[in-house]
């Protein structure tokens, strides 16, 4: 879902709704952040952008789709009956997503006028792609690999994918290795790892709430989110064994996402276990398929992530 913001309040409208310091925004500039709701939980996880132009653009999972777009609209109505400048449109645009070091920058490069070296993980140009014009380009993805997200006009779209794929370096990919690329990376994939049961505390994500939020605590769920003391931490699992797809610690625990690492050669997970065995070099055993295996508590990314700062 891709959702425009307009209006002179909305910036404040965006922070009564997400964790994150929208204000600080420079130009351009766009931060991932967690819409919370009053019990502490995640109800979203999405990317917020201060565009260059008049408004704030924002990309929120399309599974969560319905759900988000009616709490921006609602917010929004809240607010516009007191007063408030704020506008809430959806865009119809599609989303198309290319990612990979270095050939990305490469691949890329040669379509835009823009210089890409200019542009930073986490920020935006609009700009022409492939001779289609009107396109967003967002220096992110998640792959935990140097990428861009390209919000293009619905109507060339498939346009613009077949010129991508007309470069030989390009290649369709599916869910399956996105799945493995952000697991490696150590991200969450919402309605998996995080959803709204899960507190930004457990789930290992406070580093989304800006300084000057906290200190306000002026977001949904403020109070229990600053407060809390988690008994349960996310952590990441590797183990040599079958894949880590539905394993349950005997430390209590559940294990919410999993796949073989292409890049490590071994399995992989994340999950939950509780706060006081969540120390990285922990030993657990696992069950897969009703057999006991080893497996030991990892730091995260398991493998080093590859995102772009411009010097």
């Amino acid at each position: 879902l891709q959702t425009l913001v307009y209006g002179r309040d909305r910036i404040r409208f965006m922070e009564s709704l997400v964790v994150g310091d929208i204000a600080e925004l420079k130009p351009g500039q766009g931060t991932l952040t967690l819409l919370t709701n009053e019990k502490g939980g995640i109800t979203d996880d999405l990317i917020v952008t201060n565009t260059s132009e008049d408004h704030l653009y924002v990309v929120s999972n399309a599974a969560c789709a319905g759900k988000d777009l009616a709490i921006l609209r609602d917010r929004a109505a809240q607010l516009q009956a007191t007063g408030s400048d704020v506008h809430v449109e959806v865009s119809d645009n599609a989303l198309l997503a290319l990612q990979g070091s270095p050939s990305m920058a490469r691949v890329l490069q040669a379509g835009l006028s823009d210089d890409l070296a200019k542009l930073s993980f986490m920020n935006s140009i609009t700009t022409t792609v492939f001779g289609v014009p009107g396109c967003r380009v967002t220096r992110c993805g998640y792959t935990g690999e140097d990428g861009v997200e390209i919000s293009v006009p619905a109507v060339r779209a498939v346009e613009l994918a077949e010129q991508l794929l007309g470069v030989p370096d390009v290649w369709l990919a599916g869910l399956a290795a996105r799945d493995s690329l952000r697991l490696e990376a150590g991200l969450c994939l919402y309605g998996n790892d995080i959803d709204e049961t899960v507190t930004p505390a457990e789930a290992g994500l406070m580093w989304t709430l800006g300084k000057r939020r906290r200190a306000a605590m002026d977001f949904p769920g403020a109070a229990v989110i600053m407060k809390e003391k988690p008994r349960r931490r996310r952590v990441g699992l590797t183990s040599g064994q079958p894949p880590l797809t539905s394993l349950y610690p005997h430390i209590p625990g559940t294990v919410t996402s999993g796949c073989p690492s292409p890049c490590l050669g071994k399995n992989i997970a994340m999950g939950y276990v509780e706060a006081a065995h969540s120390r990285a070099g922990t030993e657990l055993t696992v069950e897969v398929r009703k057999k006991q295996h080893p497996a030991v508590i990892t730091k995260m990314p398991f493998v080093p992530t590859q995102y772009y700062m411009a010097k």
